[in-house]
């Protein structure tokens, strides 16, 4: 049976690079269930994954979630530059601090919004310019996105279950099913 590597790419359900200490996670990453999220700031779909994730982290003590970025500027425009500002942040120990306002104010993702939400997480403002006007983080989040491409990602968001492609409905309970057999089978 002969491969064609593209197709190979878009069927690909494993998870290339493993978690490590340097992604922004929350909870162990030896835990029973680890999910490996790539998402994009912008993405209404991702925001949705975000708050159902959040409902199953109250459920579920033995998890471990990881974001990473994977912004789509073809079809939005400002999610480059609200990864940047989450890598900003990030760099002052205040990332899921901005990763919960990006997705709280997802339609109002501009420069001088950013620079609010920097200033109501407290962050260093004139540092939070520097980095982002440098584009500091801008290998930080291409590292994501290779990674991403690598696993076969091609749209936000995209969920990994300990290692594992989810593809079913973004919804609680075929999510919460999918996590209850990932633990069954680990």
């Amino acid at each position: 049976m002969s491969h064609d590597s593209s197709a190979d790419d878009t069927l690909n359900n494993s998870l290339v690079v493993s978690p490590t200490q340097l992604d922004h996670r929350q909870g162990s990453l030896t835990a029973s269930l680890v999910l490996v999220e790539y998402g994009d700031f912008q993405s209404p779909q991702t925001a949705i994954l975000n708050t159902l994730i959040k409902t199953i982290q109250h459920q579920e003590h033995d998890l471990c979630f990881v974001f990473r970025h994977f912004p789509q500027r073809h079809l939005h425009p400002q999610s480059l530059k609200a990864a940047a500002a989450a890598e900003a942040a990030s760099a002052q120990g205040l990332f899921w601090q901005m990763f919960d306002r990006l997705f709280a104010h997802q339609q109002a993702l501009g420069n001088g919004y950013l620079v609010e939400y920097a200033a109501e997480i407290g962050l260093d403002i004139p540092q939070f310019l520097r980095e982002i006007a440098r584009d500091v983080h801008l290998d930080r989040i291409h590292q994501d996105i290779a990674s991403a491409t690598q696993s076969g990602v091609r749209h936000a968001p995209a969920l990994f279950i300990n290692q594992e492609r989810y593809r079913d409905v973004l919804a609680l309970e075929p999510l919460t099913t999918a996590l209850l057999n990932a633990r069954n089978f680990s």
